[in-house]
């Protein structure tokens, strides 16, 4: 029986692209990521609604909702959507970090601290494996971020634009 080039690894399991895809994809908050998208926006907007709880005051207090009733709206919506922007930036991130560690066909590594780094080389098998991760799991959840990135600027410019007008 051949032993496949993934056990002769030199790589700590732990700084291994395959386990931190997978630690990363199975934590609480990236996990939101890869639902389909009616609970993954439902997320995102339980998101934003929980940050009302911060924006609906400073909004208030700006432009009290008894006589501005349209500011206060426009307002407190884009204060609460930065909660969601830092969380998909934290999210896009994560991801990219780890897309970039798969396809990569070196993989940077420290033994015991950061005055020990080392690379190790992947094997043809595992460069495969390790894109074919990249394209079909991760691309479509980048994607799908950037989609979502692209919504909120759209919400943004339109309440820019109705903020104009009023």
């Amino acid at each position: 029986m051949m032993r496949s080039s993934v056990f002769d690894c030199p790589v700590p399991t732990e700084q291994q692209p395959l386990n931190e895809y997978e630690e990363l994809k199975n934590s609480w908050l990236f996990r939101d990521t890869t639902l389909c998208w009616g609970n993954y926006t439902k997320k995102i907007f339980w998101i934003w609604g929980w940050s009302w709880l911060v924006a609906g005051p400073v909004a208030g207090a700006s432009f009290p909702p008894q006589k501005h009733i349209f500011y206060f709206i426009l307002c407190g919506s884009a204060a609460a959507s930065v909660g969601v922007v830092l969380l998909l930036m934290r999210l896009y991130l994560g991801w990219f970090y780890v897309r970039d560690r798969l396809y990569s066909p070196t993989v940077f590594y420290e033994e015991s601290g950061w005055y020990d780094g080392q690379t190790w080389t992947k094997p043809q098998e595992v460069i495969s494996r390790d894109r074919l991760i990249v394209t079909y799991e991760i691309k479509p959840i980048l994607q799908r971020l950037q989609i979502t990135f692209a919504g909120l600027a759209l919400m943004y410019l339109i309440g820019t634009i109705v903020w104009h007008l009023l």
